[in-house]
């Protein structure tokens, strides 16, 4: 039998109504306790980190998390992360870059309505978050949520209520999950227990790499790292602002990477984007469109910025994994070269175009 830890954050999935809104109350035991359907499916063992609402969730609790798999290892065959849902993408995806290549499951999950609803998602999706990290061919960081198994990168919240809260941005889900059965995205193979598919995509790859056999983790994040989105009318002088606290932003542009010419001031973007770069930090341009990714080379409002040092291009990854890579390439280097190398590094997943 498999043998589970079972690391519990908070979230809604243990919040209850305090008078003063839903915080997070119920322990990692209360929770397991709840869904006696787990017993016989693994032996679990249960710690608690924190117990906070995923809005509170900062850098230094991925590191806190990962820290505790990273203890926990070698004395266990897989881990199950109960999360709240708002800042879920985020942990998943740090977790893929803190934790890369593991031969043994990470999983999130969490619930839309709280353990203690009398219609919660909670019992279901922590049922088949442990039915996922007991199958044989489940590796890596991913998100178990409303039936699907979303790779750790590639996890958006788009719902704010409906239990199917998550989508795959721009890859395959991994996996889909009904009852206590996993069927294998591109696979007709269903199965009961450990899957006879590969979930994670990539595994006869990977195996042939040697990567199969140890985890690399990773203890150092930069967290001088903020998202931008433009919107008409935002002024250039935005990144003078932000030098003082802040190394890289991820600028999410227009389209497939619009960048206007002038802020509604008259200043010049090309000249306070290139002169945050030329300081030594950090532009990643993405797009704020959800689906489909960057392409800086199509439209002239874009085509200045495709090539110059210190820009690094987003292509098809998400906001949320660009900002957690970010923080961990800049925890790992500040060579320019460096540093590029480790960003377009794919990862679980979380990029599939070539740059």
């Amino acid at each position: 039998m498999k043998h589970i830890l079972l690391i519990a954050t908070g979230g809604t999935i243990a919040s209850a109504e305090d008078g003063n809104g839903l915080s997070p109350a119920l322990t990692g035991e209360e929770l397991a306790r709840s869904v006696p359907e787990i017993e016989g499916l693994c032996e679990l063992d249960i710690v608690q980190p924190m117990n906070i609402d995923s809005t509170n969730m900062r850098p230094a609790d991925w590191l806190r998390i990962a820290e505790v798999i990273r203890e926990n290892y070698d004395a266990h065959d897989g881990f199950v992360v109960l999360h709240g849902t708002d800042t879920m993408s985020y942990t998943a995806a740090a977790l893929s870059y803190l934790i890369q290549d593991s031969p043994k499951p990470i999983v999130l999950t969490g619930s839309q309505q709280p353990m203690g609803n009398p219609f919660t998602d909670a019992k279901i999706n922590l049922y088949q978050s442990l039915v996922y990290a007991v199958s044989d061919r489940s590796r890596d960081v991913s998100i178990v949520f409303g039936g699907y198994a979303i790779a750790g990168t590639r996890a958006r919240k788009q719902r704010t209520m409906s239990f199917n809260a998550f989508n795959s941005i721009n890859y395959p889900v991994l996996a889909y999950l009904r009852q206590d059965k996993i069927i294998c995205s591109g696979s007709a193979a269903v199965s009961a227990g450990p899957a006879e598919c590969d979930c994670a995509g990539d595994g006869a790859a990977r195996e042939a790499d040697g990567a199969l056999d140890e985890p690399r983790f990773y203890t150092e994040l930069n967290s001088r790292v903020c998202a931008l989105k433009l919107t008409p009318g935002l002024t250039p002088d935005i990144f003078r602002l932000l030098k003082p606290d802040y190394d890289a932003v991820i600028l999410e542009t227009f389209g497939m990477g619009g960048v206007p010419e002038r802020g509604a001031d008259g200043a010049s973007y090309h000249e306070a984007i290139f002169d945050w770069v030329d300081s030594g930090r950090t532009v990643v341009m993405t797009t704020q469109v959800p689906e489909e990714g960057l392409d800086l080379g199509v439209y002239e409002v874009g085509r200045a910025y495709a090539e110059h040092p210190g820009i690094l291009k987003g292509g098809d990854m998400t906001t949320e994994a660009l900002v957690a890579k970010t923080m961990w390439a800049l925890g790992q280097t500040r060579d320019a070269d460096e540093l590029q190398r480790l960003f377009y590094r794919p990862i679980n997943h979380d990029r599939v175009d070539e740059w």
